[in-house]
């Protein structure tokens, strides 16, 4: 096999794997507000947002695989990313609560579940969204080598 397509392979390997990512948080997502029938926040909502266009976008630069979806898919993903760090911020009460947008419905703080004394859903989404930041990162740097 010739070193460009190694190349190649492990480009695409990378985009593959922030699509997994993206995908079990979209099923994860979902699995929370259907099955378990856990009420989404505004947050929530928001990160949904950044979150499930990102299915379409990452699995649609992988066939046949394009670079250029790096440019389309990190500015949501890094969008996700602010908005789940926020939401762990009003979460672990670092700010006040008088600032979360979460005024009428669902309170943004309400804790749903918390997993070895710290992983909560919003936890989960900022793991996600990092996750998925790293692995386009890595991807941008090699395609620009």
């Amino acid at each position: 096999m010739s070193q460009t397509n190694q190349l190649s392979d492990r480009n695409w390997t990378l985009l593959f794997l922030a699509w997994v990512v993206v995908s079990v948080s979209t099923l994860g997502s979902l699995f929370f507000s259907h099955v378990m029938e856990f009420a989404p926040c505004v947050l929530c909502w928001y990160q949904r947002i950044c979150l499930f266009p990102l299915v379409i976008i990452l699995a649609t630069g992988l066939f046949p695989f394009d670079k250029r979806v790096v440019a389309y898919a990190l500015p949501l993903a890094i969008a996700g990313w602010i908005t789940a760090f926020y939401h762990n911020l009003l979460y672990s009460n670092i700010i006040p609560q008088s600032l979360q947008p979460c005024s009428q419905g669902v309170s943004c703080t309400e804790k749903y579940i918390e997993l070895f004394g710290f992983l909560t859903i919003p936890m989960l989404s900022l793991f996600s969204f990092s996750t998925i930041i790293t692995l386009l990162f890595l991807l941008k740097r090699r395609i620009s080598k």
